[in-house]
């Protein structure tokens, strides 16, 4: 497993670089001073455009240019973001503990709902719980998600008053940012029981139930349909059979032989959904204003904020690079064929 893991690490840099080159490119469409705007962090620049456009080396060769601008980033040098009125790496760091947060009370309750359900429909197929997994599975993937996040938003935030959107409410946002609760994580629920304030940690779980909700029906839903598929087949296959046949108990028979090897195709599902929150789920935050790297992002886009679109790119694609990665590893630690390539 050690070299299939080795491997995947040299490949690594190589995939980091043509991510890089890629986002390059795209940024070579914009004229020298488009690019130039990106220093810019005072209106009374705007007459210093040749002057960083010299400095940066905007109007050279395209390979220096590359260069140059591999070496900014690589420092943590991405520009200014006018959205965000700070550094792009800055911002990234301000908005990226409210998306973990949120990716951290979504993902496990997808992934042990979505393989348990998904499980019991395999093993009882065609009685009520698989009859039940169908209905609940094609009823969620049938509406997208900025439906369900205005449902939700109607329902149990406009007549129940239940879950708001946003982070935290006034007096609780007030009570942070007096300067009488300490940040450790920066992770909201987290820092309120650290300071043990459980008042502010139950108004934190009250504003990130909207968007949990929404995220966990949408991607529970395709998991239970790939990991019910995956355990059908391997439900099949003759080594579940003479495991029966030599009297092992079914719980045994499912949850050590069957199951593991069924997760194969559902590692993929995982690691591409955890990436996928990981990098700000754009539609979900922008609903529930939830102050997230992805509302940040579309925010940037909208009002053409050249750099903080770049670092937001850069952002998603390096966890999309170490998402792989992850997986590949997964994929070794379960699949014991992997281990001998």
């Amino acid at each position: 497993m050690g070299t299939y893991i080795g491997r995947r690490m040299v490949l690594l840099p190589v995939v980091a670089f043509g991510v890089t080159v890629l986002i390059f490119a795209l940024l070579q469409f914009l004229a020298p001073e488009m690019r130039a705007a990106a220093f810019i962090t005072n209106p009374n620049q705007l007459n210093a455009l040749p002057a960083i456009i010299q400095k940066y080396g905007l109007d050279k060769p395209v390979h220096i240019q590359y260069y140059n601008w591999l070496r900014a980033v690589a420092h943590g040098n991405m520009g200014w973001s006018q959205t965000a009125r700070q550094p792009v790496t800055q911002a990234i760091r301000s908005f990226f503990p409210a998306t973990l947060e949120l990716t951290m009370y979504s993902f496990i309750p997808i992934m042990i709902i979505g393989v348990w359900l998904g499980t019991a429909a395999a093993v009882h197929r065609d009685k009520t719980i698989d009859h039940v997994s169908r209905i609940f599975s094609i009823s969620f993937r049938s509406l997208p998600s900025f439906v369900w996040g205005l449902l939700i938003l109607m329902i149990l935030y406009g007549r129940l008053n239940w879950f708001p959107p946003g982070r935290l409410s006034l007096d609780a946002d007030l009570f942070v940012r007096a300067g009488q609760f300490r940040v450790y994580t920066n992770l909201m629920t987290v820092d309120a029981l650290l300071n043990g304030q459980l008042w502010i940690f139950w108004d934190s779980v009250r504003h990130l139930m909207g968007p949990v909700l929404t995220l966990t029906m949408i991607s529970i839903a395709l998991l239970v349909r790939i990991t019910r598929s995956s355990m059908l087949e391997v439900l099949r296959q003759d080594y579940v059979r003479t495991a029966r046949a030599k009297g092992l108990h079914e719980d045994v028979v499912i949850n050590v032989h069957a199951r593991k090897n069924a997760l194969i195709p559902v590692i993929t599902l995982s690691s591409l959904t955890f990436v996928g929150l990981l990098g700000g789920v754009v539609i979900t935050e922008t609903i529930f204003n939830f102050p997230g790297i992805g509302r940040w992002g579309a925010f940037a886009a909208q009002q053409l904020d050249i750099p903080g679109v770049t670092g937001f790119a850069m952002f998603v694609a390096a966890l999309t690079v170490l998402g792989n990665l992850a997986a590949d590893i997964l994929y070794a630690y379960f699949d014991p064929r992997v281990r001998l390539q």
